[in-house]
């Protein structure tokens, strides 16, 4: 019997979102890629001259305002602060390491300088297809982050509005869950990821504000086993408290595909 090309690419999909969905009982490690708030160099709509210089992570949007990733997973009562390692390489301007607090699971953290987006997002692709591998040792933990993580995560300006980057196949691995927080994130990349050898969890599909407390709804519901439709939800009930917006408007948010 033939089969027809779109039971065919049904079939496909369906391996896809059923690699996404497993899970192994190994240790998971998130890499998170922040690409800082700047002004001067994003196409981004301006903000305060502080938290808009990309040279400064203590003050930055993205990082060390009080919904930034830094100070939001410091002050979190299921992350815990291991360490702050030095920076892997110039455009890095600060690398924090987290250890949850129930699961067996670490975020690797980095806030890449505001003129260095692109590196930074091209990083991301690397580690999402699985290239870059990068062992980061702490303690009697060696970490391995990159490619080899288990989950990637970029939070920052759509820099794909303004450029493009190499998008490569995967270098055999099972496919990676990934997440991108910013404007407009499931028209942008989604299909490319996916193409890639990614699989998009949580996008968006408006203009959107990045704050850390979407992903760290969206990282609890992950390591708790849930599908990334419960992902979804716990992402825009995140984004609804803090928006003060319903939680239908806050659904429209987030890509439902």
């Amino acid at each position: 019997m033939r089969l027809s090309p779109g039971f065919k690419l049904f079939v496909l999909v369906l391996l896809v979102l059923t690699a996404c969905c497993e899970r192994s009982n190994a240790t998971e490690v998130i890499h998170l890629f922040v690409a800082l708030a700047d002004n001067a160099s994003q196409g981004i709509a301006p903000v305060p001259a502080k938290i808009g210089d990309g040279d400064s992570p203590e003050n930055n949007l993205y990082w060390g305002c009080s919904e930034g990733v830094k100070a939001w997973f410091l002050a979190s009562k299921q992350w815990k602060k291991v360490s702050i390692p030095a920076s892997p390489r110039a455009e890095i301007l600060e690398r924090v390491v987290f250890r949850h607090r129930e699961k067996d699971a670490w975020l690797v953290a980095d806030a890449w300088r505001g003129r260095g987006i692109r590196p930074c997002l091209q990083s991301f692709v690397s580690a999402a297809t699985g290239e870059e591998v990068e062992e980061i040792k702490l303690g009697d933990s060696l970490i391995r982050a990159g490619g080899a993580s288990t989950l990637v995560a970029y939070i920052g300006h759509n820099g794909l509005m303004d450029f493009q980057i190499d998008w490569r196949a995967g270098v055999g691995q099972r496919v990676k869950p990934a997440i991108v927080l910013c404007c407009l994130s499931h028209e942008y990349f989604s299909a490319k990821l996916t193409g890639s050898g990614a699989c998009p969890v949580l996008m968006t599909t408006q203009l959107m504000y990045p704050g850390a407390f979407v992903l760290h709804a969206a990282l609890e519901a992950w390591l708790h086993g849930k599908t990334p439709a419960e992902m979804r939800d716990a992402a825009a009930a995140a984004y609804s408290k803090n928006q003060g917006i319903s939680i239908k408007a806050a659904r429209g948010v987030f890509s439902a595909e």
